[in-house]
């Protein structure tokens, strides 16, 4: 077999592979996979199917995914957005695809029994959330979006499917501040270093990778702070993290050391940061 594909991002085992994959990696079974969809708010995307392992990556209601195979309550997928490879619960996908219409574009938001905010809501849903929106209504002046449920959104947290909610990653980053940091964590509830730069990047219409090792790889282009200078929207690499430059001296990330969505002085973080893994590796700017 191929050591040389990332099983992050190109579904192989021994016994199984993508169809793609045919005359580059060694596998008893090629097959094209089947389409799928997420059908839960978060889904926890790990390495292996066993339910205390550790989550690398999560997918949000509505993502669209390839599956190759199911197996004891797991399903061993790879996610159309970015490429993630990895197991999920079964109970968390639905066969096919939807047609969604809109995309959740704040941080948090609920979903109601019906149009009114006065109702218990039932379900939350993270920014990058996709829905299908099939009517409006409104109550007491606030626009609800209605799903083909019945059940209701709050209008103005929604945007157009393929229209970016902001012109500008770090100011969407920005709102994320004192988000929990979470291991693996992509959404509105947990959140760490690489997954707040993919995300908000995606609300831009930008596309990213999802780990930070293979954001320093292919994420934008280089720069060199000495002689290109630094400005907002730069990414700043260490050895397993990343952050945005909210301004040239302060630094936006989901931190480990604080464990929640943090600014502070670029300097400070360099000097931090430095005593357990070192200086800054690499500068990019996407």
């Amino acid at each position: 077999m191929n050591k040389s594909l990332d099983h992050r991002s190109h579904a192989y085992r021994p016994d199984l592979a993508d169809i793609r994959l045919k005359g580059q990696v060694t596998a008893e079974r090629f097959i094209e996979g089947a389409p799928g969809e997420v059908s839960v708010p978060v889904a926890d995307i790990r390495p292996r199917p066993e339910a205390d392992c550790s989550i690398d990556t999560q997918a949000l209601l509505g993502e669209t995914l390839t599956v190759f195979d199911i197996s004891n309550g797991w399903a061993w997928v790879q996610l159309e957005a970015d490429g993630y490879v990895g197991y999920v619960r079964e109970q968390a996908i639905r066969e096919g695809t939807s047609e969604t219409t809109h995309t959740v574009s704040v941080p948090r938001s609920f979903v109601y029994p019906g149009p009114d905010l006065r109702f218990p809501h039932f379900k939350s849903l993270s920014m990058g959330s996709r829905v299908r929106i099939v009517g409006a209504a409104e109550t007491r002046g606030t626009p609800y979006a209605l799903l083909e449920d019945g059940t209701a959104l709050i209008a103005t947290h929604l945007r157009p499917v393929g229209k970016p909610a902001a012109e500008d990653a770090v100011s969407v980053a920005a709102r994320f501040v004192d988000t929990p940091y979470l291991w693996g964590g992509r959404t509105g509830f947990g959140i760490d270093c690489s997954g707040l730069v993919q995300l908000a990047l995606a609300m831009t219409g930008k596309s990213a990778p999802r780990d930070s090792d293979q954001q320093a790889a292919h994420l934008g282009a280089v720069i060199d702070p000495e002689t290109d200078g630094l400005q907002r929207g730069d990414l700043v690499f260490w050895k397993g993290h990343v952050g945005f430059l909210e301004d040239p001296d302060t630094l936006l990330h989901a931190s480990g050391g604080t464990m929640y969505v943090t600014r502070e002085p670029l300097k400070a973080a360099i000097d931090r940061i430095a005593r357990l893994y070192g200086p800054p590796t690499l500068y990019r700017r996407p």
